[in-house]
């Protein structure tokens, strides 16, 4: 027998490859299909099942395309109703795979059909529990995503979460393997800790949803400080639930190389955004008016979603050389299919061809600290209020990117701001879709909050993010 997590940073997301006496299964498989398909080869095993643990809100899953090409069955929990053939297991049935078995437990409170797996070894002992969007290391699922198809409160779908958690996971052994859904960054969760795998064990002593006095207590807690989701959530459900198109069409499409004309012609006649995914430092240099700048090195597939939200967009794109399949692969992982072509040749070759460029007024954080000095200036910062609130600058407003689109409005356009970040990478997003929009009235600083700290701008005392998170 053999347990894998396949991690992705990007999505904060963890598969899950099961392999026993020439059978496999995978759970909760990303959307490109490919390096699976592989791995079965390398292996010499075959694919059995594909099981999910729900219909995920905050990426494509790769069921429908992997089961297409294995011809594995799609499994889900109970009270699922997916627009495609699949297996709607029964609460603690048992899925044999090779000299292992698969027993479902269904959890609901995140969703309505989440369900967890506990895997059972060859002896018959529980070994391991993939629990989805159910349990997180130091957290658990959300319960407000759900409201709308349960026709239920937050508050009802966290009772039965509580139901889930208390009365069918810690039962459990603690010595059982815990493999969550998400890790820390995931916007599926609030408060996860940094690992991706631990004991049930100490979860039951370190996890603050586990170690609540009642089910009211409970609820409260968590759903405490929930932040809207992602708009782009209720989207990829519905991919998820009622099917999509195959990654390998949206690659094909997407890898169309266009010259600067093809390319300036197709943004004019299409509507399409022109997302530029190249690093912060280069963008600020020069761009093609009106791009949107969503870096590769960073949170790209949600930020992707977070800002551009429509899943139904056209989008052209702007990479460095050799980069151009990595980004039509990470817009797919969350729904974003519509990829019309890239310019080929990059913005380099949008340059030589003597189009029209722009570039972000971005300062150093030394040329900030001495202008500042200077004048009464206007700062905003524009990182997570928990970033904010552990350490910022005194007089800064506190604007996170995720709340562009409503505090944008507020900005006067004759009145000059200073714009930062934790690095640099938020804050050329927030640079883009300004300009973008009109303003321009405004210097972003080069490296951001990292990069101030180390002058003798005035900040608040330091906070540990842990501390407020949990307050």
């Amino acid at each position: 027998m053999k347990v894998e997590q396949i991690y992705t940073g990007c999505l904060a997301q963890g598969a899950y490859y099961i392999t026993s006496a020439g059978e496999a299964a995978i759970i909760d498989p990303l959307r490109e299909t490919q390096p699976y398909i592989n791995r079965l080869k390398e292996d010499g095993v075959e694919l059995k099942y594909i099981f999910e643990t729900h219909f995920h809100a905050d990426f494509v899953s790769g069921h429908l395309d992997l089961s297409l090409k294995t011809g594995a069955p799609i499994v889900y929990g109970p009270t699922a109703n997916p627009e495609f053939d699949a297996v709607i297991a029964e609460d603690e049935q048992i899925f044999e795979l090779g000299d292992i078995k698969i027993k479902v437990l269904h959890t609901p409170g995140h969703t309505l059909e989440s369900s967890c797996y506990v895997l059972i070894d060859e002896n018959g002992n529980e070994k391991a529990l993939f629990s989805g969007d159910t349990l997180f290391l130091g957290d658990v699922g959300r319960p407000d995503l759900a409201q709308k198809g349960a026709n239920m409160t937050q508050e009802e779908l966290a009772g039965l979460l509580y139901d889930s958690l208390y009365h069918k996971i810690l039962p459990l052994q603690d010595d059982i393997t815990v493999y969550p859904a998400h890790g820390a960054g995931s916007a599926c969760g609030k408060n996860m800790q940094k690992e991706t795998v631990d004991t049930l064990g100490n979860q039951k002593r370190t996890n603050y949803a586990l170690n609540q006095k009642d089910k009211q207590s409970f609820i409260q807690e968590v759903t405490d400080g929930l932040l809207p989701p992602p708009a782009y959530f209720g989207m990829n459900v519905m991919m998820n639930k009622k099917g999509y198109s195959s990654f390998d069409e949206v690659l094909l499409k997407g890898l169309h190389a266009l010259s600067p004309e093809q390319f300036e012609e197709i943004a004019e006649a299409s509507g399409a955004l022109i997302l530029d995914v190249r690093s912060n430092r280069e963008f600020a240099k020069g761009f093609i008016p009106q791009s949107i700048n969503i870096g590769l090195d960073g949170d790209f597939a949600p930020w992707v979603g977070a800002l551009i939200a429509d899943v139904s967009q056209p989008i052209l794109l702007v990479t460095e050389k050799g980069y151009e399949e990595e980004a039509v692969t990470r817009l797919s992982r969350v729904g974003f299919d519509h990829i019309l072509g890239f310019l080929d040749g990059g913005f380099e070759s949008w340059k030589k061809s003597g189009k029209e460029t722009d570039f972000v007024n971005r300062i150093s954080a030394e040329q900030f600290e001495t202008e500042i000095k200077e004048k009464e200036a206007k700062i905003i910062d524009i990182r997570k209020e928990s970033e904010y609130n552990a350490e910022h600058i005194h007089e800064a407003y506190s604007k996170p990117l995720a709340y562009i689109n409503e505090w944008i409005h507020k900005i006067k356009p004759t009145e000059h701001f200073y714009m930062h970040c934790g690095s640099g990478y938020r804050s050329t997003m927030a640079a883009s879709i300004l300009q973008a929009r009109g303003y321009r009235n405004f210097s972003e600083i080069e490296g951001g909050f990292k990069a101030i700290s180390s002058t003798e701008i005035p900040k608040s005392d330091f906070v540990c993010q842990t501390k407020i998170l949990n307050k």
